[in-house]
């Protein structure tokens, strides 16, 4: 197989189909700023009106985390370390369980706009303060991170123009979360995530046909060893073994979904709790199909390019860049697909980056402008909520000239979420699971989490782990008619920042290096969890965080778990009662009312119980 022709080139309908998704996406922003009366209180631009119905939900849910970062990353992760990554199938069902039956029922019954609220409620303001903070430096870097990715990747593989690609992303986005609220957000998402999975379905479809089926697809892939499905290692300082991705992966993944105000406030904005639960239900199963859509496209790539590795021949300069790469290469007969492609990667980067603007604002109104200046109009909040969009989006744009010195991007983006989300899902699991844990013992847990997770996660950067520790498996050049000879591809081992300016080289490595920065960078979270947790948990101990008195509305009572269970017990009754609504304090379900007495939504009380 020479080089294939014309790779590199973007035909006019590729921009025409591009420019098509961020046209549609505008549109919809515009719909919902004036249909229905626009946006008039802070509730309706934040929190959708709280009307929102289950399965928009569950797809925007599902689109906001699969951003650029997955569509382009996820594949060459899988073509260089192998379908273990399939195993993030197990992780995901456990961390939609965990939301949706630890965090969902707290948050859902306080009915509260930030999730920084609770945390007023249940410590004191100063530790909402410090939630708040370090939820907006994380989203802000992330965002960052998300907005450049994918125009480097396709500059470079399409020569899409970079700063063309960053700018007119960040400036759709701010258009239509300022004018539109939470509900373009969604609206937007759903859209997304049908242009997602048509431009995942056209590169697996084409790729299996020009292959010769998806079971030369599979032999390829097995013959290469990268059905490497049960690494069962317990060493948590492989990079993804069974177990790194199951225990890691679900502390790093419910940080996201759990308590991060970008997910959170979605499920929020459901109109029942049953509504929110199946929206994250709903959504497990979106996360499923993408998944398996991204593993097979890792495997496409590699059957692919089996023998002759286009990142190691020099092709293209970083893996992140294969899954453009494969799309010129084998759609390139099709006018207009490998645009749909793009479109697909920046959907994906259009729907994080919206819900992330949509969170910060409600983050800085609830948390940062309501608390201090108590005479504002609901009119006045809804203009600043909306200034706040536009200045959020000025501010993630900058952040990605900064990512720009970043390297590697699924990594990178995980990274982050691991070394800031960690210590915040330990603060809020200190809240809702420990009934004696005090505003002392919240603030002393976080602090040493994040400074724990902090020492880790920069002794990473800058002294990547070796090798071993990453197992990416072999790429051959063999098959490439170039003289290129195939010995240095382990230089670059997938590392957060592996391109960057802060990796130390040539330097005696310590033990404190091998084992201690080695830590596969999914524990990041889980070492962030579990530190603010067993600190929090003393230092409340030492500080007399028995004798405190806590509404139970603040923490996980069984009530709220056993709820779930009463529709098995009397199937019958619970279907025929649903018609007419039961009075406060009913008959219906004793152990649910008295939690649920001041719910003024009476669908929510037949509702909340058919789980």
């Amino acid at each position: 197989m020479e080089a294939p022709r014309g790779i590199g080139t973007f035909a006019v309908w590729d921009y025409v189909v591009f420019a098509a998704m961020l046209l549609i996406s505008a549109v919809v922003g515009i719909y919902h700023a004036f249909a229905a009366g626009g946006q008039q209180t802070p509730k309706d631009f934040l929190m959708g009106g709280r009307r929102m119905t289950a399965v928009p939900v569950a797809l925007s849910l599902t689109a906001s985390f699969m951003s650029a970062v997955t569509v382009l990353g996820s594949p060459s992760e899988v073509y260089r370390f192998g379908a273990i990554f399939s195993i993030f199938a197990i992780t995901y069902f456990l961390v939609v369980v965990i939301s949706a039956e630890v965090f969902l029922p707290v948050f859902y019954k306080l009915g509260i706009t930030s999730t920084y609220e609770y945390l007023e409620l249940r410590f004191n303001k100063y530790v909402r303060l410090c939630g708040t903070f370090l939820f907006i430096v994380l989203t802000i870097l992330y965002t960052g991170i998300v907005i450049y990715a994918p125009a480097l990747a396709l500059n470079q593989a399409t020569g899409f123009d970079l700063w063309g690609a960053v700018v007119a992303t960040g400036v759709v986005c701010t258009f239509y979360c300022t004018l539109g609220g939470l509900k373009a957000v969604i609206w937007t998402d759903v859209f997304q995530v049908g242009i997602m999975v048509a431009g995942f379905a056209s590169v697996i479809i084409q790729a299996a046909l020009i292959q010769g089926g998806i079971s030369t697809i599979l032999n390829d892939a097995y013959n290469g060893g990268r059905l490497n499905f049960w690494n069962l290692n317990p060493n948590p300082l492989q990079r993804h073994t069974f177990w790194t991705i199951i225990i890691g992966g679900t502390f790093t993944w419910t940080s996201i979904y759990g308590v991060n105000q970008s997910q959170v406030q979605r499920y929020i904005s459901c109109k029942s709790r049953f509504q929110a639960k199946m929206s994250l239900y709903i959504n497990l199963v979106a996360l499923w199909a993408i998944l398996t859509c991204s593993v097979l496209c890792g495997l496409a790539l590699y059957s692919r390019y089996h023998d002759c590795d286009p990142w190691t021949a020099k092709k293209v300069s970083a893996p992140d860049q294969l899954m453009p790469y494969l799309v010129l290469d084998i759609l390139q007969d099709y006018p207009g697909v490998p645009g749909l492609f793009v479109a697909c990667a920046y959907s994906g980067t259009l729907s994080t980056v919206s819900s992330s603007i949509n969170a910060l604002a409600a983050v800085t109104v609830e948390d940062l402008v309501k608390p201090h200046f108590t005479s504002l109009s609901e009119r006045s909040l809804s203009w600043i909520s909306q200034g706040l969009s536009v200045l959020f989006g000025v501010l993630c744009i900058g952040m990605a000239a900064l990512a720009s010195l970043m390297g590697s991007l699924l990594q990178a983006a995980l990274s982050i979420f691991g070394m800031i989300g960690g210590p915040l899902l330990g603060l809020f699991a200190l809240g809702i699971l420990v009934p004696f844990a005090n505003s002392i013992g919240a603030l002393v847990g976080l602090l040493a989490g994040f400074a724990i997770t902090l020492w880790v996660g920069i002794g990473a950067q800058l002294y990547p782990p070796l090798p071993e520790r990453t197992m990416p498996l072999r790429l051959e050049t063999y098959g490439c008619n170039s003289t290129y000879n195939g010995t240095n591809w382990m230089t670059t081992t997938e590392m957060p920042f592996s391109t960057s300016a802060f990796q130390v080289h040539n330097i005696e490595r310590t033990a404190l290096m091998d084992n201690w920065y080695s830590l596969s960078y999914l524990y990041f979270s889980t070492l962030g969890t579990l530190v603010t947790l067993f600190v929090g948990i003393l230092t409340s101990l030492s500080t007399g965080g028995r004798k405190q008195n806590v509404d139970r509305r603040f923490l996980l009572t069984k009530e709220d778990f056993t709820s779930n269970f009463d529709i098995f017990k009397k199937k019958k009754q619970v279907l025929n009662t649903k018609s007419h609504p039961i009075e406060d304090g009913g008959n219906d379900n004793p152990a649910f009312n008295h939690i649920e007495l001041n719910c003024t939504d009476q669908s929510a009380k037949t509702s909340g119980t058919r789980l």
